[in-house]
């Protein structure tokens, strides 16, 4: 096992043992070479590492392939931020700069069963001719560098963007009233927008979907600063229309906040079952330029 095995077999196993896939008994422990064995508690407020995930690909209309990765956040309290570079890049080269730059936090597991890891927060659509190579996400945090290859393979195909075993469908998302409108994980980019620092930026998304009952979830994706969104979750009961919220930046620079739309009224509208079943939702993207 070479060192990029290493890495990313412990990173398997550290989400493993977190969801309750692996036990942290499991004899791959002994295999990688200086690192502590699991406790019974991965999960801590602080000072633990940022688990790039794959969490699979599907194929589109015109041919081409779309890889999706997520993260895991061993921390339920502290959110990270690892700038664009050395420490967190995609190889190969051509596909870097997507990935976020900033990481929330895991909720308490004491609080809820079921989230374990954000979703599918970014995505790599390659050609059709892409075959058996590999996209690398190489993540450093808390001084340990982990990675995780995407790559074509049938046990990780998801539905995309409706899923018929679920009857699932994904939102449509529009990020400017007159704008384009996309429905699934590629995601959908408006901006840039701008707004000085420590002053409120309205944000508007607007839904149409076959059903009520939209979830939305903004959060930072990139940028140097805090950002504070004056309504962070939002549930549409509407079938469509558009929900709004602010956000404030703490210092000059350029960003990207991030909404994920997804409509699950089968768990009475709690969005972290439709995310673990992996599918449907929308991804949005907007481009902010904070000046002094």
């Amino acid at each position: 096992m070479n060192a990029r095995d290493r890495r990313f077999a412990w990173a398997l196993l550290v989400v493993g043992a977190c969801l309750g896939g692996i036990p942290v008994s499991s004899p791959l422990v002994a295999q990688i070479p200086g690192q502590s064995p699991l406790g019974e508690n991965p999960l801590r407020p602080r000072g633990q590492n940022v688990i790039p995930v794959f969490d699979g690909w599907f194929e589109n209309p015109e041919g081409s392939y779309t890889l999706c990765f997520g993260y895991f956040n061993m921390n339920t309290e502290q959110s990270l931020d690892i700038p664009l570079g050395p420490e967190n890049r995609i190889e190969p080269a051509r596909y870097d700069g997507a990935q976020p730059t900033h990481f929330d936090p895991v909720p308490d597991p004491t609080l809820t069963s079921k989230y374990r890891h954000h979703w599918c927060v970014f995505s790599v659509t390659v050609p059709d001719d892409f075959g058996t190579q590999e996209i690398v996400w190489t993540l450093t945090s808390q001084g340990d560098e982990l990675v995780v290859p995407g790559w074509l393979v049938p046990e990780y195909i998801l539905d995309e963007p409706t899923s018929s075993g679920r009857g699932a469908v994904a939102p449509f998302l529009r990020l400017d009233e007159d704008g384009p409108e996309l429905q699934g994980r590629t995601g959908l980019w408006a901006g840039p927008r701008t707004v000085q620092a420590n002053e409120p930026l309205a944000l508007s998304a607007w839904i149409r979907h076959s059903e009520p009952g939209t979830w939305l979830g903004w959060t930072k994706h990139q940028g140097p600063g805090e950002v504070v969104f004056s309504e962070s979750e939002i549930r549409m009961e509407a079938a469509e229309g558009a929900a709004t919220t602010t956000a404030t930046f703490s210092q000059p620079g350029s960003y990207v906040v991030r909404v994920q739309a997804i409509n699950d009224l089968e768990s009475g509208r709690n969005p972290t079952y439709g995310f673990e079943f992996h599918c449907c939702w929308t991804n949005g993207y907007v481009r902010v330029e904070v000046v002094e």
